[in-house]
């Protein structure tokens, strides 16, 4: 005899109309463009502001790490109380605690404390990222929601243009200085709390708060570990060696332990029960190799056009244009296709397949290359981006009821920020060691080499990234070395890449159902 497991369904709460759901959206769009300026502002004028504080390429690459680090490790905990508590109250509360981190890091004095305070913005902004998801997910049936899960993509991309922008003009205007370029968060950041308060009013299914601490523990020190690990490795100790073994077993430890724990949970920040679907554990692979090439080498390219091309912060901003508009188009016009003919799987793959040639193009690029073929490659990057960021997210929420809904939409995003952030460490720490070998093995053993060799051995690449401020002869041997050694990280992230095409490709594409709440299996 076959037993059939039946479980509750949540009941289904009234539709919103249209012009609701678009009063939510203005207030959570707001929300989710603040924290997007934030870091686009700040990876486009880093390279000034880590020059300013004395800091070294590890430092660098760090302010990058810290933020993606909390946002992952935060993620999934935002996301179980979703779908526990009141989403509203979560959502102001993640926007005010951005407005304290921004306020902090734009008074910072030292790398570390701006790393501290960037600590702070990335637990915020693991908020919002999970917060917004789950609220559309829990206003919106499948079917329409790629056409609003367009309008977010698109508010990314016009945030991730207009923050190289507006970080290179503050950077560039010497009467602000880079410090506004977290101040200017703060007032958007309280006019979308206002927004919110006003029309963000959807229905909280109460349920007994039960929220898994040793689950956090554990799945916050398995996600650290080897971001700790790639930042050190090569530098302060070997990558073959005893520490680099204590680093890979403890995350391994910690992340059986996690299994282990997360399997008995009552409330699990985790849910396995959804992770084992098919659909939604492609979408975990697809996402971490996503977030591998997207956020490890996308945060690069500015870095790229200031120090190795010598543009100004404005100019690398505007150079990016080209990413940010195929964002834009891949988004947008990938939602309404979507919401209008409700097949969803082609545009994943054809993202897959834009997002490894453009990066393929962008791992042959040197310190020589003309701008039209490096925007090539920018463009296709930002096409797959489009197509596979959200669409991955909605593939997963169209499997699971809206009682799951923020646990299932935290996961995807958690892996992605995994991916991100040990993508960010890892090809940070590639660059870096890179472009020490380019100079000190004598591929520069010209006339400001030794120059160079001695700032390197004595900290890292400490003062280097000050370009403008070299001797001209060393100067050039910089800008050539990094120029030369940035196509590797993106090769390697077009590797990722084909790791996210193959998960996508056996994505088994299910109908979009026409309702929030899942009352059928």
């Amino acid at each position: 005899m076959t037993v059939t497991e039946t479980r509750p369904q949540t009941p289904a709460a009234p539709e919103l109309t249209h012009r609701e759901i678009l009063e939510i959206l203005v207030g959570l769009l707001a929300a989710l463009f603040t924290a997007m300026l934030s870091s686009t502002i700040v990876s486009n004028a880093l390279p000034t502001i880590i020059a300013s504080l004395e800091g070294s390429q590890t430092q660098y690459t760090w302010v990058l790490t810290a933020s993606l680090l909390a946002t992952t490790v935060s993620t999934p905990i935002w996301g179980k109380l979703a779908d526990l508590i009141s989403k509203k109250l979560l959502v102001q509360l993640a926007i005010s605690l951005f407005v304290v981190g921004s306020a902090l890091a734009g008074m910072a004095h030292n790398v570390p404390f701006l790393i501290g305070a960037r600590v702070l913005q990335g637990l915020a902004m693991g908020g919002l990222m999970a917060l917004a998801q789950a609220i559309i997910g829990a206003a919106i049936p499948p079917r329409d929601r790629g056409r609003y899960s367009g309008y977010m993509g698109a508010v990314m991309a016009v945030a991730t243009v207009s923050g190289p922008l507006i970080g290179g003009v503050i950077v560039d205007t010497s009467w602000l200085g880079w410090r506004w370029c977290f101040y200017v968060c703060v007032p958007l950041a309280v006019i979308s709390l206002v927004v919110l308060q006003k029309y963000l009013h959807l229905p909280v299914f109460k349920r007994e708060v039960k929220l898994d601490y040793l689950g956090a523990i554990l799945i916050a020190g398995a996600a650290s570990l080897p971001l700790i690990w790639v930042t050190f490795a090569g530098h302060d100790f070997a990558w073959v060696s005893w520490e680099s073994a204590l680093f890979v077993g403890g995350t391994v430890v910690l992340g059986l332990l996690a299994v282990l724990v997360e399997n008995r949970a009552a409330e699990p920040l985790v849910p396995l029960k959804v992770v084992r679907e098919r659909t939604t554990a492609l979408a975990i692979v697809a996402s971490l190799a996503v977030g591998v090439a997207l956020f490890g080498s996308a945060l690069f390219l500015g870095q790229y056009f200031q120090v190795a091309r010598g543009y100004s912060p404005t100019e690398a901003g505007l150079l990016t244009i080209p990413m940010m508009l195929g964002s834009f188009l891949g988004s947008v016009g990938s939602g309404q296709l979507i919401s209008r003919f409700g097949k969803w799987k082609r545009y994943l793959v054809a993202g897959g397949i834009l997002l490894v040639g453009g990066l393929v193009v962008l791992g042959t690029i040197d310190h020589t290359t003309p701008y039209w073929y490096v925007g090539l490659g920018m463009l296709a990057m930002g096409l797959g981006m489009g197509m596979t960021m959200q669409n991955l997210v909605l593939a997963v929420q169209n499997t699971v009821d809206v009682s799951q809904i923020g646990a299932s939409s935290a996961t995807v995003s958690f892996f992605r920020s995994l991916g991100g952030a040990v993508g960010v460490s890892a090809l940070g720490a590639v660059l870096a060691a890179r472009v020490k070998d380019l100079i000190v093995a004598g591929v520069l053993a010209g006339p400001g080499g030794a120059e160079a060799a001695r700032r390197l051995n004595e900290g890292g690449s400490t003062s280097l990234l000050d370009v403008g401020h070299l001797p001209p002869q060393l100067a050039a041997l910089v800008r050539q070395s990094y120029g030369d050694a940035t196509g590797r990280i993106f090769l390697i992230a077009a590797a990722c890449a084909v790791v996210s095409l193959v998960a996508v490709l056996f994505i088994k594409e299910v109908p979009l159902r026409r309702t929030v709440a899942k009352v059928d299996d």
